[in-house]
C-alpha cells in the first residue's frame, strides 16, 4: 500500500471498562465507583425523584469508601440546562460524573463529561432505551438526531430499581431494541450504495440483542418481561454502537421516523414506543416480516398504532415524509423510495399502524 487513499481508515472504538449488573445492589456503587477509578469526589446527576428514593443508600456508600460527593438535579434535556448543569459541575472540580435515572439524567452526564474530559458512569433506573451504555445524547437543539458524547467509563444497574419502574418504561426499551433489525439493514443498505463502513461484528451484535427480545417475547406476554434479560441486551446494544463507532446499528430510517415525530409532535410518546412504530412501518419498506414485529410489540406490551400513543394521522404522515431529511446524509431505505404523503398513508395503513 503505497497510495495513503489505500490505507484503511482509522477506527476508534471507545467501551465501558467495566460493567456491573445485580439485584439490590445500590449500597455497593461506592465500591464500584472506588474500584473503577478510586475517584476522590464524584458529580451526581439525577432528576429530583430518583434522588429523593436514592439519595441515603448511594451517599451511605460513597461516604464507606470516603468519596466526597455534590449532587446536581437536570430538570430537562434543553442545551441551556445542560449548561448551566455543566458549568456547576466545573465548579466541583470531580474526578468522575455520574449520571444516575432515566434517559435525560445519563444523557446529561454524558455531555458534561465528554465536555469537560472527565470520565463519566451510567446508572440507569430505568430500561426504556439503549442509550445507558452508548456514546450517543438526544439534546434539544436544532438537530433533531442524538450526537456523539462520551461512551461510559462504567455502568452500574440495580435491577431491583429497574424493576419498580412502571412497566411501560422496560416495553419501550424492547421497542428500542427491536429497531435494530431494520437499522442493521439499513446500514448493509448504505455500505452497498456508498461504500460507507459496515462492521459485522457490531451488527451482529445488535441483531442478537434484538433477537432475545424476538424469540422470548410469547413467553414475556404469558409471564411478564424479564428486566435482566433486556437490561443486559440494551447495554450490548449500546455497546455494539460503541464498536461501530456510530449509532448505525441500532440507528436506521426508523429512528429518523422518531426524530421526526419529536419535532412534529413533542412529547407524545417514549422514544422506544415511536421507534417501535418506525420499525413496522420501515420493515415493510424493507421487505421484512412486518407481521413478526407487530406481534412481538404486542406480546411485550408496547404500542403499535399510532392513536395509542396519542398521535394523528396526519403527525405519522408528516413524520414519514421529513424523515429522510433530517439526516440527509444516512444512507436508508428512504432514499430508495420517494416518500410522498400518498405512499406515506398507503404504508400507515396497511400496516395498521394508522
Amino acid at each position: 500500500m503505497t497510495k495513503s487513499q489505500d490505507r484503511m481508515k482509522s477506527h476508534t472504538m471507545e467501551l465501558p471498562r467495566q460493567i456491573v449488573v445485580g439485584e439490590k445492589n445500590i449500597s455497593e456503587f461506592g465500591d464500584f465507583l472506588h474500584n473503577l477509578t478510586k475517584p476522590k469526589k464524584v458529580s451526581l446527576i439525577s432528576g429530583i425523584h430518583v434522588k429523593k428514593i436514592l439519595k441515603e443508600k448511594i451517599e451511605k456508600s460513597l461516604k464507606s469508601k470516603k468519596i466526597q460527593f455534590v449532587w446536581h438535579l437536570s430538570k430537562d434535556n434543553l442545551i441551556t440546562s445542560l449548561n448551566k448543569i455543566e458549568k456547576d459541575v466545573k465548579k466541583d472540580h470531580s474526578d468522575i460524573v455520574a449520571g444516575i435515572g432515566g434517559g435525560r439524567s445519563v444523557d446529561t452526564a454524558k455531555m458534561v463529561s465528554f465536555n469537560l474530559d472527565i470520565p463519566f458512569v451510567s446508572v440507569p433506573t430505568a430500561a426504556s432505551h439503549d442509550g445507558m451504555a452508548s456514546p450517543f445524547v438526544s439534546v434539544k437543539t436544532d438537530k433533531p438526531h442524538s450526537i456523539v458524547a462520551s461512551a461510559p467509563l462504567g455502568v452500574f444497574v440495580d435491577i431491583d430499581i429497574i424493576k419498580k419502574a412502571p412497566t411501560r418504561l422496560l416495553s419501550s426499551g424492547c421497542g428500542d431494541l427491536i429497531a435494530n433489525i431494520i437499522a442493521v439493514k439499513d446500514w448493509q443498505l448504505g455500505h452497498e450504495k456508498t461504500g460507507e463502513y459496515y462492521g459485522r461484528y457490531s451488527a451482529d451484535l445488535a441483531l442478537m440483542s434484538a433477537n432475545i427480545v424476538m424469540e422470548n417475547s410469547s413467553k414475556y406476554a404469558k409471564k411478564g418481561l424479564d428486566a435482566r434479560v433486556i437490561v443486559e441486551a440494551l447495554i450490548s446494544a449500546g455497546v455494539a454502537s460503541c464498536i461501530a463507532g456510530s449509532s448505525r446499528p441500532c440507528s436506521g430510517a426508523e429512528h429518523l421516523f422518531s426524530h421526526a415525530l419529536d419535532k412534529i409532535a413533542p412529547g407524545k410518546g417514549l422514544h422506544g414506543e415511536k421507534c417501535g412504530l418506525g420499525s413496522i412501518l420501515i420493515s415493510k419498506l424493507q421487505g421484512q416480516d412486518w407481521k413478526k414485529i407487530v406481534k412481538t410489540l404486542k406480546d411485550l406490551g408496547a404500542p403499535t398504532t399510532a392513536k395509542q400513543i396519542g398521535l394523528t394521522e396526519d403527525q405519522i404522515i408528516d413524520a414519514l415524509v421529513i424523515a429522510q431529511d433530517l439526516r440527509p446524509e444516512r444512507y436508508t431505505i428512504l432514499k430508495e423510495v420517494e416518500m410522498t404523503e400518498r405512499k406515506a398513508m398507503n404504508l400507515a395503513k396497511s400496516t395498521k399502524v394508522i
